[in-house]
């Protein structure tokens, strides 16, 4: 897969056209996220890109303006469709300076999709560290649903998270079945998924979605990690169509387990498809935008 670096003073990422993924992102304090070669495979979704839907679909299918789709079940041991229809796609490198660079894909009709859309990943740095920017346009002609997010696995240099404190803003977390799917939610208060307010993460096993974040007066929602012993951190930021967050430890995972944390913004939760929450109605010609990022 073909590597596109781009840098800021300090500051280092490299993007990978196959998926359109961010590979990895370094500052001052070293590398901010538990990435991949981009010459070999990637494993666990690290820093994939989640269109034109994030998390799953219950049975890869749906129903949209009356009409019956049947999407490939791409996690076929829970039987659902995953993370959207781009992560092994070939992207190509549009705009591009030495501090950032866009990505683009168009995502032709295939089964169970039958819609068009142009897409955009715009990687750039800055003082404020890295910034993510996330467009799709429809240029077919009908409407189709549309959601996305991300996959970064983010790391401050320790062999596990367990003695890192984190702060994160949802005040609700989806519960789910066996099988990914949401079938409820509750408030995180009083549970051991509150981290409205910094704390150890401990043994927590996170596997969650949240959503209901608390946001800043600029609109974006904030997610804290910090080392106590070395003293580095980062915050991860959302904006405003960032209406969900997925937290993830990724216990099961034999090459994660604990030593990183999935911090993946989402447009919408687990099978929008399906129940419409949050999803996105995009009519032709009509785009979409939502932004995240990095401060080291």
């Amino acid at each position: 897969m073909t590597p596109v670096e781009i840098a800021f003073r300090a500051q280092r990422a490299v993007v990978v056209e196959t998926g359109g993924g961010l590979c990895s992102y370094s500052g001052r304090g070293g590398e901010l996220l538990d990435g991949f070669d981009p010459d070999g495979p990637i494993t666990s979704g690290r820093g994939q890109v989640l269109m034109p839907w994030p998390n799953r679909i219950e049975d890869g299918a749906y129903e949209f303006d009356g009409e019956r789709h049947q999407l490939p079940l791409t996690e076929p041991e829970r039987v659902n469709a995953i993370h959207g229809l781009v992560r092994s796609k070939l992207w190509t490198t549009g705009a591009r300076e030495p501090h950032r660079v866009v990505l683009e894909h168009s995502l032709e009709p295939g089964p169970g999709y039958p819609f068009s859309l142009d897409l955009a990943v715009e990687y750039a740095l800055s003082e404020g560290g890295l910034s993510v920017t996330t467009t799709a346009t429809n240029v077919g002609d009908r409407a189709c649903p549309f959601g996305s997010g991300q996959h970064p696995y983010v790391t401050l240099g320790t062999r596990a998270v367990d003695s890192l404190v984190l702060r994160a803003p949802g005040r609700t977390v989806l519960t789910a079945d066996e099988r990914g799917i949401p079938r409820g939610r509750e408030p995180v208060e009083e549970t051991e998924y509150d981290f409205r307010r910094p704390r150890e993460i401990g043994a927590t096993e996170l596997d969650h979605a949240f959503t209901d974040l608390e946001r800043g007066a600029d609109g974006r929602a904030r997610v804290e990690l910090r080392d106590p012993t070395s003293r580095k951190g980062l915050t991860l930021w959302l904006d405003e169509p960032y209406g969900y967050l997925q937290l993830f430890t990724g216990d099961p995972l034999p090459d994660v387990a604990r030593r990183s944390l999935a911090i993946e913004p989402m447009t919408c939760p687990a099978n929008a498809f399906r129940t419409g929450e949050a999803l996105v109605r995009l009519e032709p010609g009509e785009s979409f935008t939502a932004a995240w990022g990095i401060v080291p």
